[in-house]
């Protein structure tokens, strides 16, 4: 493993398979803890939920723009926020097809900034969502459910109501038209005429029960 060089396998002569892949750490699961967490209670088989599906309140985003140079807004939802770090990787491409990436122990170093919200601008003080911010980008995060602990009778349901990519799609479209209009003072048709040809749409991962779209 190098920067330079990314990562490299190579097999034995007679297997015949060399590849490589470029390097990609970052990190998979950065949440806040959410203030409906009485759905977690229960097991999984009683009702309740685990922790592998992403949410409004971040979780296990496994999106490998995560990384160094990025800065993740959540919305506080619980007194101290209560943020979770987790599931390294060195490199994964969009959706995880497999179930996992190069699943890697790290040590990180994130600084934690709180907005408070009667400082914040008119224009995102309703943001409620994973919003990513890179060095040449902001990329917004959307599931099939974009709260599974409410939304769902039976919150362990999500890992076959939420394998869909159309409800990913639908809410990560709606919330990309909502920031832009809001952001920037446009119009639903000039939102979208933006979008259509400027804004590319791709697929999270396909592996944590609730589907990701981003854009």
């Amino acid at each position: 493993v190098t920067d330079a060089g990314g990562i490299q396998y190579l097999s034995p002569e007679e297997a015949g398979l060399a590849w490589k892949v470029p390097l990609r750490p970052h990190i998979g699961t950065l949440a806040v803890m959410p203030n409906n967490t009485e759905n977690y209670i229960d097991e999984e088989a009683e009702g309740g939920a685990n922790t592998i599906p992403p949410a409004r309140f971040g979780g296990n985003i496994d999106d490998w723009r995560i990384g160094k140079g990025g800065t993740m807004f959540y919305r506080v939802e619980v007194p101290g926020a209560q943020i979770v770090v987790g599931d390294t990787h060195a490199a994964q491409g969009d959706s995880e097809l497999a179930g996992t990436a190069m699943e890697t122990s790290m040590t990180a170093k994130l600084r934690v900034t709180l907005h408070k919200a009667g400082s914040l601008p008119n224009k995102v003080a309703t943001l409620d969502f994973p919003l990513l911010e890179t060095l040449d980008k902001f990329v917004v995060h959307g599931f099939a459910y974009d709260n599974y602990l409410d939304q769902l009778a039976d919150p362990s349901d999500i890992f076959s109501e939420g394998t869909s990519l159309d409800l990913a799609m639908a809410d990560c479209y709606i919330k990309t038209r909502n920031c832009m209009m809001d952001v920037y003072s446009l119009t639903e048709e000039e939102t979208i005429a933006l979008m259509t040809t400027s804004v590319d749409f791709g697929i999270t991962q396909v592996v944590d029960g609730n589907w990701g779209v981003h854009a």
